[in-house]
């Protein structure tokens, strides 16, 4: 069942927009919600800024997400602020989820890489690869609360770059789900087993909403990394990746979809229904691959007389904190015949009209002037 989306409209957390998410932005809400929900500081920055969680609800059933572990990937961080609105709501069966679990959020593990728009901390370290060791204040601040906490599920939030299709299909991934593996050898146990469930039920609700959009993440074993380290304590975990949209680049629509596969997640598992589910579906999703460019040119010998005929430039956005804002600034990333990639924005140089439109594009006439 999914929520309409004048309905979604409604709980969407109008006072945090955009790409660049940060400890700030997100204050105004936990004051807004201290009274009525469990507020508190879990643990502190390398920078000594405050990693807070939010506990929702009064169930048996324990869940677990965490968003921004790395600090640059907010799309997920947006989508838990509309469920905290959704779960405070009086749409239908809220009171289900809150009467049957008990929900602890962590909206922001790593604030100074959101901070300085960063995927690491402030010590360089990539946190979702110090599951192990945990080195770092952030990574020992979510251990403690797993450890505390102790759930029956863990989500895992994250953004993809936009480079990503699904399959062979020309569609980007706007969403893509992992149930993370527990061995090198990649084995379903019975715990990976209904992670995959929640992929399952999640991807036949968000299908109805962007068809072919939705991938599978490469699962890869790494016991470095969060969740494979949670999925080897036998507690179900789903790696959540917040993708492209068409013309997304603030991946405000992407936030909904994450949100519509959030709450999905927690009626079936509040509902008790995880079980009516075939895992085996979850092979079905396709894998995602990396075809796509921000913007291909076709054709472009005709504008780079260095290349060779037919030659295409695939350009990439390099995401740029500037000034408490993100800039998308376009960098040359290959060129060649890239046969079989795609382009979010694509132009042709042998169509007058995409040629002219290239061309008096000041960006790109100065990006292409390096031919």
């Amino acid at each position: 069942m999914t929520l309409e989306q004048s309905e979604y409209l409604a709980i969407k957390e109008k006072s945090v927009l955009g790409r660049y998410v940060v400890n700030k932005n997100i204050e105004g809400f936990l004051e807004k919600i201290k009274g009525k929900f469990e507020v508190k500081m879990v643990g502190k920055s390398v920078l000594g800024l405050p990693i807070r969680s939010i506990v929702i609800g009064t169930g048996p059933i324990k869940i677990l997400m965490w968003s921004q572990m790395h600090g640059n990937e907010s799309t997920t961080t947006k989508a838990v602020l509309d469920l905290i609105n959704y779960l405070d709501s009086d749409l239908p069966k809220t009171q289900t989820i809150l009467k049957s679990c008990t929900i602890t959020i962590i909206p922001i593990l790593n604030p100074d890489g959101a901070a300085a728009y960063t995927r690491v901390n402030a010590n360089a370290v990539d946190l979702n690869r110090d599951a192990q060791q945990r080195t770092q204040p952030e990574s020992r601040a979510l251990r403690n609360v797993f450890d505390g906490f102790q759930p029956d599920y863990c989500f895992n939030l994250h953004d993809q770059r936009t480079i990503f299709n699904v399959g062979d299909a020309s569609k980007p991934a706007t969403i893509s789900f992992l149930a993370p593996a527990h061995d090198e050898i990649r084995s379903v146990s019975p715990t990976r087993s209904v992670s995959m469930k929640l992929i399952v039920a999640m991807n036949m609700m968000v299908q109805k909403q962007i068809p072919g959009q939705v991938g599978r993440y490469d699962d890869t074993f790494n016991a470095n990394c969060v969740g494979d380290a949670f999925q080897m304590t036998d507690t179900p975990t789903v790696l959540f990746e917040a993708g492209h949209y068409a013309d997304d680049y603030d991946r405000e629509r992407t936030r909904e979809y994450i949100f519509q596969a959030l709450r999905t997640a927690l009626h079936v598992i509040s509902d008790d229904k995880v079980s009516e589910v075939n895992p085996s579906d979850y092979f079905l999703i396709p894998e995602n691959q990396k075809r796509y460019y921000d913007i291909l040119i076709r054709n472009a010998h005709i504008i780079a007389p260095s290349l060779k005929k037919g030659d295409a430039i695939g350009i990439l956005y390099v995401e740029t904190l500037n000034c408490g804002a993100i800039d998308f600034v376009p960098k040359i990333d290959k060129t060649g015949s890239l046969d079989g990639y795609y382009g979010h924005k694509t132009y042709n140089c042998l169509i007058d009209s995409e040629l002219k439109a290239l061309k008096g594009h000041s960006t790109f006439a100065k990006l292409l002037s390096t031919f």
